[in-house]
């Protein structure tokens, strides 16, 4: 299944956490980043010399980042996908060191071809440096939809342009986050958007249905993930050699929980799968 891509956010989709907020929390700092918030000129790289400057050290970090919370079904649905020979790749708006991180532990670093995040290394002194994926001082990327330090949707017209014509190659993007709608605009006819339910992306998606050309299957947790991945994938997979009907692919119904409340401007997002 070479012509199929799936694109992860990586915080709150593949893990069920924040990580900065994790890292903070578990090492006992939550009080006093709630203080000085207001004050930091960018939240990642200020949060990394407040804790080494409290005596953490790296080995603290990389021990707080193995107990991430994850859902039972992400890590089998992964290799699985792997497996059946989608692209795999993670955009996010954590850092790299992190992500690896979490990634060698979890033992599915070797399924993604690419990680797209903030840079981050240990430097001679053993303390962790992050940067900004963008230098926004010197280079904004100029897009009022995304945080200053990464804009994801020119990260994914980036991977469309290495895409070559004869590919047909498709994409499926999996995220949470607000900064997760602008890539869902860059997403063609035929390419899947899986937001989370009730999260940012969710919402924006739902109030500016009709800017995404992209089909939307919401999931709301690993294992609804799981199942409708998976027959994402089957179904790229057998429509590679069939012409995709436009009318086939356009916003119809939504599947919700009957438990679930459920804004009434979620009428037409998405033909069901099932």
């Amino acid at each position: 299944m070479a012509g199929i891509m799936v694109i992860f956010d990586f915080d709150k989709t593949i893990i069920d956490l924040d990580s900065d907020n994790w890292v903070v929390d578990e090492l006992g700092f939550t009080e006093l980043f709630d203080q000085l918030l207001p004050t930091m000129p960018w939240n990642s790289l200020m949060m990394m010399k407040v804790v080494h400057a409290q005596g953490k050290t790296i080995e603290d970090i990389k021990e707080v980042l193995r107990r991430v919370a994850i859902h039972p079904m992400m890590v089998p649905t992964i290799k699985k996908a792997h497996a059946l020979g989608c692209d795999m790749r993670i955009l996010s708006d954590a850092n790299i060191f992190f992500i690896e991180t979490i990634l060698d532990h979890l033992g599915i670093k070797d399924c993604f071809s690419e990680i797209n995040s903030n840079p981050s290394f240990v430097d001679e002194d053993g303390r962790l440096r992050i940067s900004p994926y963008v230098d926004f001082l010197k280079f904004p990327h100029g897009c009022k939809l995304c945080p200053p330090n990464m804009c994801k949707g020119k990260i994914v017209e980036r991977i469309q342009a290495s895409f070559s014509p004869e590919s047909k190659k498709k994409m499926i993007y999996l995220g949470d986050g607000a900064g997760d709608f602008c890539p869902s605009l860059r997403l063609k006819e035929g390419d899947y958007m899986m937001p989370r339910k009730n999260f940012p992306v969710w919402d924006l998606i739902c109030e500016n249905r009709s800017l995404l050309e992209a089909d939307i299957h919401g999931w709301a947790d690993g294992e609804e993930l799981k199942q409708i991945l998976l027959k994402l994938i089957n179904k790229m997979s057998n429509l590679n050699t069939v012409q995709i009907s436009s009318i086939d692919c356009k916003f119809e119904t939504i599947h919700v929980n009957g438990n679930e409340p459920c804004p009434h401007h979620l009428e037409f997002i998405s033909k069901s799968i099932l």
